[in-house]
C-alpha cells in the first residue's frame, strides 16, 4: 500500500479506535475529566462591541476591545492568543484586567470569527504584519504591552522583526507565553489533533494529505470527541484541571477547520527567528511556561530568555501548555508585575 493509502487508512481507522475506545475506557476517562470541579464563571463569555480590521491582503481581522471604567492606565495591553484557540483563550486575563486597563483582543486570521486566509498568506510573517494592522487602527498612539500565548508569542517575534523601531517606543513591554522562535519539533503540534509523534518530513506529508480530505477529518474528529477530550487533557495541560477547562479548550481546537490546521502548519518548520527576539529587551520583559509542555517545550522558554537582554522567566512545575489557564492566578500577577513595570517607563 502506498504512504498515501496508509494514511488514509489511518485516518479512518481512527474513527473506528475512537469506537473502540469508547467501548474500552476512554468515555470513562472523559467522565472522570467532566468531572472535575471547575469556577463558576462562565468561561468565553466576555464579549465587548466587536469591531473589525481588515488585513493588508483583505482579510477582516474580528477585534474587540475592553475600555477601562474609571482611572486608566495609559498602557493599552493587546492579547495574540495561539495555534488553533480563538480570543477566549485569554478569559482569566481578561477578566483580571476588565475594568482597570484598556485591554484588545483578536482572533487571528482564519481562527474564531475572523476571515479566512489564502493559503499563501497563511504564515507568521502575515501574522506580525496583521498585528501592525491591528495597532494602527485600534491603538494609533500611546504606549502598548504586548502578550502572546503560543503562536502569539510567535507573531510578537515576528512582528519585533519587521517592526523594531516599535520597540521602547510605542511598545514598553512583552510578555511571551509558552511560546519560541524557532527550532520547533512539529509532530508536537499535531498532537492535540491527531495523536501521534511524527517527525518533519512525515508531519508535513501527513498533513498535506489531509488537508485535501479536510472534511473527512472533522468527521472523524467530531465522531471520535471521547478521544478529543483526552487528547487535549492529556497535551494541552500539565496536571489535573477542572473538567471545564478541558471542555473549552477542546471545543477551541474542535472549531477550527483541519483544513485551517493544515494551511498553517508548515509554517512552523520553517520558523527561525532567534535572530529578533534581541531588540525585544530594550522594554521590560516575560517569559512563562510549563514545565510540562508537551508542545514548546520549556527549552524553548530558556533559549528565548538567554537571547532577550534583561528578561524575566517564570517556570511553573507541572504546568502544561495550556499554562494561561492552569495557573491563570499566578499568570495574571506576573502579568500584573509586567504592567506596572511598563507603566513605570511612561509616567
Amino acid at each position: 500500500m502506498s504512504m498515501r493509502g496508509r494514511i488514509i487508512g489511518t485516518v479512518a481507522g481512527a474513527a473506528g479506535v475512537a469506537v473502540a475506545g469508547a467501548a474500552y475506557g476512554v468515555v470513562r476517562q472523559r467522565h472522570r475529566i467532566s468531572q472535575r470541579p471547575g469556577e463558576p464563571i462562565p468561561l468565553g463569555e466576555l464579549r465587548s462591541a466587536p469591531l473589525t480590521v481588515v488585513a493588508d491582503d483583505g482579510v477582516p481581522l474580528h477585534v474587540e476591545v475592553d475600555e477601562p471604567e474609571s482611572a486608566r492606565s495609559p498602557v493599552t495591553v493587546v492579547f495574540c492568543h495561539g495555534y488553533s484557540l480563538n480570543l477566549d483563550c485569554w478569559h482569566f486575563q481578561r477578566a483580571a484586567l476588565r475594568g482597570r486597563v484598556r485591554s484588545v483582543f483578536y482572533d487571528q486570521r482564519s481562527h474564531g470569527r475572523s476571515g479566512r486566509s489564502s493559503l499563501e498568506n497563511a504564515t507568521i510573517d502575515q501574522l506580525g504584519h496583521d498585528l501592525r494592522r491591528v495597532l494602527d487602527e485600534v491603538v494609533p498612539e500611546g504606549p502598548v504591552v504586548l502578550v502572546g500565548h503560543s503562536m502569539g508569542g510567535m507573531t510578537i517575534v515576528a512582528f519585533a522583526e519587521q517592526y523594531p523601531d516599535f520597540f521602547g517606543d510605542r511598545v514598553v513591554g512583552v510578555g511571551l507565553i509558552s511560546t519560541t522562535a524557532g527550532g520547533l519539533d512539529v509532530g508536537r503540534l499535531l498532537m492535540p489533533v491527531l495523536p501521534a509523534k511524527l517527525g518533519l518530513p512525515v508531519a508535513q506529508r501527513t498533513i498535506a494529505t489531509l488537508a485535501r480530505r479536510h472534511a473527512t477529518v472533522d468527521a472523524v474528529r467530531r465522531a471520535g470527541k471521547s478521544v478529543a477530550m483526552v487528547t487535549t487533557d492529556l497535551f494541552a495541560f500539565g496536571d489535573d484541571v477542572p473538567g471545564p477547562y478541558v471542555e473549552f479548550v477542546d471545543e477551541m481546537l474542535s472549531a477550527t477547520p483541519f483544513e485551517v490546521v493544515a494551511e498553517f502548519f508548515p509554517a512552523f518548520g520553517s520558523l527561525d527567528k532567534f535572530h529578533a527576539v534581541q531588540v525585544i529587551g530594550q522594554v521590560p520583559t516575560l517569559i512563562v511556561c510549563g514545565d510540562r509542555d508537551r508542545l514548546t517545550s520549556i527549552g524553548h522558554s530558556r533559549k528565548l530568555h538567554a537571547q532577550i537582554p534583561g528578561s524575566r522567566l517564570v517556570e511553573y512545575e507541572r504546568a502544561g501548555h495550556m499554562v494561561i489557564l492552569e495557573r491563570h492566578a499566578q499568570v495574571n500577577a506576573e502579568l500584573e508585575k509586567l504592567l506596572a513595570e511598563a507603566e513605570g517607563r511612561v509616567r
